[in-house]
């Protein structure tokens, strides 16, 4: 069910908003292009929002 998902991909977030998409895919068990699919549906919500990490001076 795609809103359990969403849920339990929210307090994940709520929990370590720091979290790749890689690492939210392995600590929900689903695919990477689910996960990014999931997290793009929750942006255009307004639920999410993220900022451009190539603006991040802090990257390595």
């Amino acid at each position: 069910m795609q809103t359990e998902i969403d849920l339990k991909l929210l307090k994940l977030l709520e929990e370590n908003p720091t979290l790749s998409q890689r690492q939210i895919a392995d600590a929900l068990g689903i695919s990477l292009g689910k996960t990014n699919y999931c997290l793009r549906a929750l942006k255009e919500k307004g639920l999410v929002k993220w900022g451009n990490f190539s603006n991040n001076p802090n990257k390595l």
